[in-house]
């Protein structure tokens, strides 16, 4: 039977495989690999592998092929998951949450399905990369769960009405996440830059998208400093606090990658380090609900 320590060791994976495919399609895009495999699920008609062709150069051949690759991490940890809790009979709610990610990372694949077959459509890169966040706070949560009893009851550590803000900072923060890909959408890193196809873009000034973007994003940040001022205040258990303070610092680091971004041309590398970032907002803050409940077992 798998011990507490294998679980969480395992837990921890499937969050790191979850957003680590998210910064290498970052990767994908920046480089313009995003149809280096142009068919789904083969990477070449005929072929699951990459093979020459005069019309798809080799280095964006391995790019996309290697982040094919990656999903088989996310596959695997997500099994990883599923089996060891079950090994180690944990209670439904751990198991529901093991079992969302191996469905999720299906419906994940489904997506870049339909984003390489579309020609990367912007929309599509848009949804395969909130999909990816929603993954990253589930695996949070079953993280979370993993590491709690079995037995007992939840019971809050904060009062509700600073919970349902926490809340209401999450939904802000899935804003920012989603006025983040319109900005993607519209900027220059459409994920391929052959001469024979041009890959739609969304027909918006970008300038407009990326004030709507750092609006919202001051506005989290405005919202979880209000949050921890009104924690101190009802005096609220030292890891929901430390979680807090690593939530706001990454948050003024992923604005301060986006406001260098802006200046300096949307270099490749800053794209790719925004999607790491984003993600780890997403953990943080997944985190930080999570820390607001606790389920103790039995003396």
């Amino acid at each position: 039977m798998p011990s507490l320590r294998v679980q969480r060791l395992i837990a921890v994976l499937v969050i790191l495989t979850q957003g680590g495919i998210s910064v290498t399609g970052a990767i994908v895009r920046v480089t313009a690999s995003g149809l280096g495999c142009p068919t789904w699920p083969q990477c070449f008609p005929g072929s699951f592998t990459p093979v020459p062709h005069a019309e798809v150069a080799v280095v964006h051949q391995v790019v996309e092929f290697g982040n094919r690759m990656i999903t088989f991490l996310v596959v695997l940890t997500a099994i990883a998951a599923v089996l060891a809790v079950t090994r180690a009979r944990r209670r439904r709610e751990v198991l529901i949450y093991a079992w969302l990610m191996p469905a999720s990372t299906v419906v994940q694949a489904i997506i870049g399905g339909i984003t390489v077959r579309t020609g990367l459509l912007w929309w599509t890169v848009a949804i395969h990369l909130l999909a990816s966040m929603a993954m990253v706070w589930l695996a949070v949560l079953l993280f979370v769960k993993i590491g709690q009893p079995d037995t007992g009851a939840p019971t809050a550590t904060v009062p509700k009405p600073l919970r349902q803000l926490t809340i209401l900072s999450a939904v802000i923060l899935s804003a920012v996440l989603v006025t983040g890909t319109l900005v993607t959408g519209a900027g220059p890193h459409a994920g391929d830059k052959s001469l024979d196809r041009v890959v739609p873009r969304l027909q918006v000034e970008i300038t407009t998208l990326v004030h709507m973007h750092s609006s919202l994003l001051v506005a989290y940040l405005s919202l979880i400093v209000a949050l921890g001022f009104a924690l101190a205040a009802v005096r609220a258990p030292r890891p929901v606090m430390v979680r807090l303070g690593v939530l706001v610092a990454l948050v003024c680091a992923q604005g301060l990658i986006g406001v260098v971004q802006f200046y300096t041309g949307v270099p490749a590398v800053l794209v790719a380090v925004h999607v790491a970032g984003a993600a780890t907002c997403t953990a943080a803050t997944a985190a930080l609900w999570a820390s607001m409940r606790e389920r103790v077992g039995p003396s």
